[in-house]
């Protein structure tokens, strides 16, 4: 049966999906608007919650395949591989391109925010007490306000990474525990031999089940993002770039120009492979990305246009990719650098080329291994703003107004982070000869897929 022909949802469906999921963000983006300057603050936030039950039903479409999603297919990624060697040329390739992204992120976070100096014009006696004890609270409740040296910070990560019970990282969804499980379960298997062949034969189909259901959810993706937008709209409107004006520009500069500049670079001298396929076929994770303000929501959506759209094969997708979501976080490194500038020149601290050098450091390593959900980064921030002599008070004064509006500040580094994550993968793929040209070069990948998929006679 054809459920495209079905009241007009074929011409829907022949709609490509990231431009389906473009429409959903502009016109959930209006629509909030609309009501944020229409009525009264407490009727338009009352307005917005109604579309919020939609965009967490989205929200928990996506969620619900992370932990399958990551298990699963990196387990028949391994198996894929055929050789536990090959592990570790793939893995360190990933790492040592992550880690370089990554610093050349803060250093560009650094350069913007010596050149559009966000915080010059910031005032923080307009502070009010009220934000400065919730901020306190929420730093408080999640142990950010704890000093941590890095030696401790480092191997706090360190021991994050084995899991004393896989069960309960997978319940947590703590995804560098899982990763680590499924890499040796993996490897386990394949040391079986010929007993480990029905375990793989279920994995391997298993893992090919996941991604069919992951394009099936993509279809609310579109839905999902209006919800969504039109809550956070009507939520917050435009006021973070009155407030925080310079901050905002700074912060969607630097992220643009990291996204063509670093991961362009990569693809087109490194992989040597044109851009533009690149850009287009990341279009769909980037809108999930845009309006979810979270990595691991956005993985499933992530493993799915890596596949589909760029060719990258199953053993690097499925391994590079969750990685990338916990430990490559270029647009919360980069934000890191912003807020301390930030923060330096709004409280009239003074900075040297050492402080720069040491919060470049120490931005590259609190953003490793972070939580891939909205906001994390300013509960990073009291590690880098203590770089630079900031007192517990003073964090305060600096975090106490970027918490009120972070959300449209976190989608841009949501995106930049999963744009990474793509960027690198597609280049692990071609140096490891995982990637198929033919899909990189081809158009609209994951829409025929879907198609494919949806018009499935039965």
């Amino acid at each position: 049966m054809d459920i495209k022909g079905v009241g007009g949802m074929k011409a829907w469906f022949r709609i490509d999906l990231w431009k389906r999921v473009m429409i959903g963000l502009v016109l959930g983006t209006a629509i909030g608007l609309v009501v944020r300057y229409t009525m009264s603050e407490a009727e338009a936030s009352a307005i917005g919650n109604y579309f919020k039950p939609f965009g967490d039903l989205f929200l928990n479409l996506i969620r619900m395949l992370v932990v399958p999603l990551i298990f699963l297919t990196l387990v028949s990624g391994v198996l894929a591989m055929g050789d536990p060697k090959k592990l570790g040329s793939l893995g360190g390739r990933a790492i040592g391109i992550y880690m370089g992204t990554t610093a050349i992120a803060v250093t560009l976070g650094l350069i913007m925010g010596t050149l559009l100096q966000p915080g010059a014009g910031f005032d923080v006696s307009t502070v009010s007490a009220d934000d400065i004890e919730a901020t306190r609270q929420r730093l408080e409740s999640g142990g950010a306000l704890e000093t941590v040296g890095v030696f401790e910070q480092i191997m706090r990560t360190v021991l994050s990474i084995v899991p004393t019970n896989p069960v309960e990282a997978m319940a947590r969804g703590d995804v560098l525990p899982i990763i680590f499980f499924a890499i040796m379960f993996g490897i386990g298997i394949l040391l079986a031999g010929d007993a480990g062949k029905p375990v793989a034969d279920v994995f391997n189909s298993a893992s090919d089940a996941i991604l069919k259901l992951t394009l099936l959810v993509m279809e609310v993706a579109p839905f999902g993002v209006l919800a969504l937008m039109a809550w956070v709209m009507a939520q917050y409107g435009l006021s973070v770039v009155a407030a925080l004006g310079m901050m905002t520009l700074a912060l969607y500069l630097a992220c643009g120009l990291h996204m063509l500049l670093t991961h362009g670079f990569l693809l087109k001298f490194v992989a040597k492979l044109p851009l533009i396929p690149f850009y287009r076929g990341v279009t769909d994770a980037q809108m999930v990305a845009f309006s979810t303000s979270s990595s691991n929501a956005t993985l499933p959506v992530t493993m799915s246009v890596a596949q589909k759209n760029l060719g990258v094969k199953k053993p690097v997708a499925s391994s590079v990719l969750p990685l990338g979501a916990t430990i490559n976080m270029d647009g919360t490194a980069l934000y890191q650098g912003l807020i301390a500038l930030f923060a330096a020149q709004a409280l009239g601290i003074e900075v040297n080329f050492g402080t720069y050098v040491t919060v470049a450091v120490m931005a590259t390593l609190v953003s490793i291994g972070t939580a891939g959900i909205p906001s994390v980064s300013l509960f990073l921030a009291t590690t880098t703003l203590g770089v630079i002599g900031a007192t517990p008070d003073q964090m305060l004064l600096i975090l106490a107004p970027l918490f009120a509006f972070d959300r449209l500040l976190d989608m841009m580094r949501t995106v930049t982070n999963i744009t990474g994550d793509l960027a690198v993968s597609t280049v692990v793929a071609k140096w490891e000869d995982q990637f198929d040209e033919k899909i990189y070069r081809a158009k609209d990948n994951v829409t025929a897929e879907i198609d494919r998929t949806v018009t499935h006679d039965t």
